[in-house]
């Protein structure tokens, strides 16, 4: 697979990606306590298809799961890493954070991208989880240039959170995306020891580092899609659609 993109693509992938800044930018001042999941995965799926793109996580499948995901949002909160299933029984408190994942469809090229929000007043060590996740996506997208490989992203990441206590999720990692949510490379978030594929100009990758304030590892619930901390800690989650350029990093995601 060829895994860089023609200009005109690039054109493509950038209006994709604008469209997920602004669900994500539009949606932090729906969250507030009493609002439910549901309520914020109807108002995204009406807001993308005014844009005039679709929803890409609706009706996804991958794995072995049996049933493709039922929402436009993943909507996860507090010890959810990813993949929470929004519902009408599921209000948000004082107190709560939740990891908003969203994907959209444009013209044939995906936009992908996730931001984890406080819900009202929120405890320092939520703040401190959430801060750390957002400055390691920050010193991960600082290493994707050109020239560089895909593990140099791994090892900023790892050098920054491992030191500080918390969990680098290895599960799940992030990815190239284009015509297809997930395409090659897989983009490691911590440092495995291998050296990863190289970055080109016009490569399009997805970074997102999913910290836990306890361990790394995690478990499915049984409606196999839901991702938890396996310690029932708290969860942060950040993703940026990336460019690769000749001057550096392009942020496609950015709020």
């Amino acid at each position: 697979m060829n895994l860089t993109k023609t200009d005109n693509e690039m054109k493509i992938m950038r209006e994709a990606n604008r469209i997920i800044a602004i669900v994500l930018s539009e949606v932090r001042e729906k969250i507030k306590p009493g609002i439910t999941t549901l309520a914020l995965d109807q108002w995204a799926e009406q807001r993308i298809l005014k844009e005039g793109a679709k929803p890409a996580f609706k009706g996804y499948i991958t794995g072995n799961r049996v049933f493709p995901f039922p929402a436009t949002l993943c909507t996860s909160v507090n010890n959810v890493v990813v993949h929470g299933i929004p519902s009408e029984k599921q209000v948000l408190e004082e107190g709560d954070i939740i990891s908003i994942d969203v994907g959209c469809i444009y013209n044939g090229f995906h936009g992908d991208g996730a931001y984890t929000f406080p819900v009202g007043e929120i405890s320092e060590e939520a703040r401190s989880l959430m801060d750390t996740c957002k400055k390691a996506l920050q010193l991960g997208i600082e290493r994707a240039t050109k020239g560089n490989r895909v593990s140099d992203i791994s090892r900023a990441i790892d050098r920054f959170v491992t030191p500080k206590g918390y969990g680098i999720v290895r599960d799940l990692t992030g990815h190239g995306v284009g015509r297809n949510l997930h395409e090659e490379p897989q983009v490691l978030h911590y440092d495995d020891g291998r050296k990863g594929k190289k970055l080109k100009v016009n490569m399009t990758i997805a970074i997102e580092p999913m910290i836990n304030a306890g361990t790394w590892e995690v478990r499915t619930l049984d409606d196999q899609w839901t991702v938890v901390t396996k310690d029932g800690s708290l969860s942060a989650h950040y993703e940026h659609t990336i460019g690769i350029t000749p001057n550096g990093p392009e942020i496609l995601t950015r709020l």
